[in-house]
């Protein structure tokens, strides 16, 4: 018997949650928490298989509730069941130690397999979420050297550009000469070129500086 705890704060979710997966021959709701600090307490005492949590919620979120839980029992099935989809959700509850993301607009069925292959040791997640994170691995993939460039070292480039020495930036920027060597090296560094003439090429090709 997969043993369940509910995490989520509007009570008709819970009882319908805990309807349908009641009636599951395999599964059993042993305990509903109605916020994020119920949600840890019940965890760490209940122990169940797996948790399905909500990520709003009022006295501590979702993915505060995760991660509280994660630190103190690191071998918690913590399946997200959730409204959101968007960037702020769903990396941060991944990165909490969910081991599945799921959509409240899900077939109960849908929520009661994921709770079964979740407690098979799989990682559940929704098409929708599946497809964001490939997004994201191919735009990191993608991703442009001088992104990388904090907005000091973007004003040393642009002062590059200019033609400007070490010392005229360190005046012009109001901070000192060995302040702006780092900087220089760190653009080197990231932008993956040997000098200044290669970093202001650089900078000029990928439309880092306009002309």
């Amino acid at each position: 018997m997969i043993k369940v705890l509910l995490v989520d704060d509007h009570e008709m979710v819970r009882i319908g949650v805990s309807a349908y997966l009641s009636i599951q021959p395999d599964i059993e709701v042993i305990g509903e928490a109605e916020n994020g600090e119920q949600g840890v307490e019940l965890a760490l005492s209940l122990r169940p298989d797996i948790i399905l949590m909500d990520l709003v919620m009022e006295q501590m979120n979702g993915i505060e509730a995760t991660s509280a839980i994660i630190s103190q029992w690191p071998e918690a099935k913590i399946l997200v069941v959730t409204s959101f989809l968007d960037d702020e959700k769903v990396y941060p509850a991944l990165e909490a130690g969910a081991t599945g993301y799921m959509l409240k607009t899900s077939k109960a069925s849908d929520i009661a397999d994921a709770v079964r292959s979740a407690y098979e040791g799989q990682k559940v997640l929704e098409p929708e979420v599946t497809d964001k994170m490939m997004k994201k691995l191919q735009h990191q993939g993608q991703r442009s050297l001088h992104e990388d460039l904090t907005s000091r070292e973007l004003e040393i480039l642009t002062l590059m550009t200019q033609g400007k020495t070490n010392k005229e930036m360190a005046d012009e920027l109001f901070i000192a000469l060995k302040t702006v060597k780092t900087h220089v090296s760190n653009i080197l560094s990231k932008l993956e070129v040997q000098d200044r003439t290669q970093a202001v090429i650089y900078a000029f090709k990928n439309g880092v500086i306009k002309k």
